[in-house]
């Protein structure tokens, strides 16, 4: 297939790389109205998220078989079928416990997008192509989480929170009727023929190296995000505040992002991601300190690394996803659910042991962050061994 002349539906792929965070972050803003209608508590609230993540790290591993049985196209449009179902479910919920329900199910079916615009991207292009297309996408998904939460409170304000629900039910439609209406290509229905397991994924240290980088980092960004709003409490910052502080976050993960692409079209990514690891971890480094040392009242001591951070993980993340799912055209979807599996898993844990250890202050926060280095670092190594082998088996053909 000749990737230069083949256009790259770059709005479809990027719609669906945002659903998962769409759906998480849209009704956020309602919680508390939601709360209220249904006569129930914050908890059970609460809870509607919890089950959500629950849901998206159980259909990661479901769909990489199912596309091995049906293909990527037909896997795709039953998990958006599924989706767009239980989003109307949810806008007409009248207790917590139908909104438990159809969120759980909203999850499962939001997750094919997740790992099924991936699998594509390997699938249809080489590794130049498809390294330029993660590059360019992911990016993008930063900014979901920025924008969902004020559409949902736009849409909460005018026409209630049912519609919400609503609006995601019709984006997944939308996004089903796209993928009907897709090509595709003969390459890829051939190799949903072959049966890939997630142990022959788990065996290839490509892969594991770079699922360490990659969980690593996430994690590292989520136990921010998870302890961050702790901090800022505490030191008596509003809920405004506190939303403005993702601001900054967000442009410098974009930064990072299209930085990777503008590097990657000059230098191969061997030589780009020791140089993004250092700065990643540079980052890390000082917002431990600062969080260690410091007696600290304000956050923006701790922000300023942080958004180098997200600069550097803007960059990172679509060289290491790229670069473990490289070697597994014939087995893509498998090797992306269970890449993303493993990614919620650290982002999950990160987030938890933060939360635990809460009341101690910023050092909390830093010091979780500090841990996920010692997952970076064995991926690191792992990786860099494993790049070495390849140039030298490159040099003796």
């Amino acid at each position: 297939m000749d990737n230069k002349k083949q256009s790259i539906p770059y709005i479809w792929l990027a719609g669906l790389s945002m659903l998962g965070f769409l759906a998480t972050d849209m009704y956020l803003p309602a919680f508390d109205i939601i709360r209220g209608d249904l006569g129930t508590t914050e908890n059970m609230i609460g809870l509607t998220l919890s089950i959500f993540l629950l849901g998206m790290a159980i259909g990661q591993l479901f769909y990489g078989r199912l596309t091995q049985k049906l293909g990527t196209k037909k896997s795709l449009i039953v998990g958006l079928s599924i989706f767009a179902i239980s989003s109307l479910a949810a806008s007409f919920s009248t207790s917590v416990e139908m909104l438990l329900v159809a969120r759980f199910f909203q999850a499962l079916g939001a997750c094919s997008a997740n790992v099924i615009w991936q699998a594509m991207v390997i699938q249809r292009y080489d590794a130049k192509t498809s390294q330029r297309v993660f590059a360019t996408i992911m990016p993008l998904v930063a900014l979901s989480p920025a924008l969902a939460p004020l559409l949902g409170a736009a849409i909460e304000k005018f026409y209630g929170w049912s519609m919400i629900f609503v609006t995601l039910t019709v984006i997944g439609v939308g996004l089903a009727l796209r993928t009907f209406v897709d090509k595709e290509p003969k390459q890829e229905k051939m190799t949903s023929e072959k049966s890939i397991t997630f142990r022959d994924v788990i065996k290839s240290k490509k892969f594991t190296g770079n699922m360490l980088i990659y969980a690593a980092s996430s994690a590292i960004f989520f136990a921010w995000l998870t302890g961050s709003p702790f901090v800022m409490t505490q030191m008596g910052y509003s809920g405004a505040d506190i939303g403005l502080s993702y601001v900054p976050q967000t442009i410098a993960f974009i930064v990072g992002g299209y930085g990777c692409r503008w590097a990657l079209e000059r230098f191969d990514a061997q030589q780009v991601l020791p140089w993004i690891l250092k700065l990643s971890i540079a980052s890390v480094a000082t917002v431990f300190l600062v969080s260690w040392r410091m007696d600290v009242s304000s956050i923006i001591p701790m922000l300023i690394p942080f958004c180098f951070l997200a600069a550097a993980n803007g960059a990172i993340y679509p060289i290491v996803v790229n670069n473990a799912l490289v070697d597994f055209k014939e087995g893509s979807a498998v090797a992306s659910g269970l890449l993303n599996f493993l990614q919620m898993l650290f982002c999950v844990a990160a987030s938890a042991m933060v939360s635990s250890i809460s009341y101690l202050g910023a050092i909390s926060m830093g010091s979780i962050m500090l841990l996920q280095l010692v997952f970076l670092f064995i991926g690191a190594v792992m990786v860099f061994k494993v790049n070495k082998e390849e140039r030298a088996a490159l040099a003796t053909q």
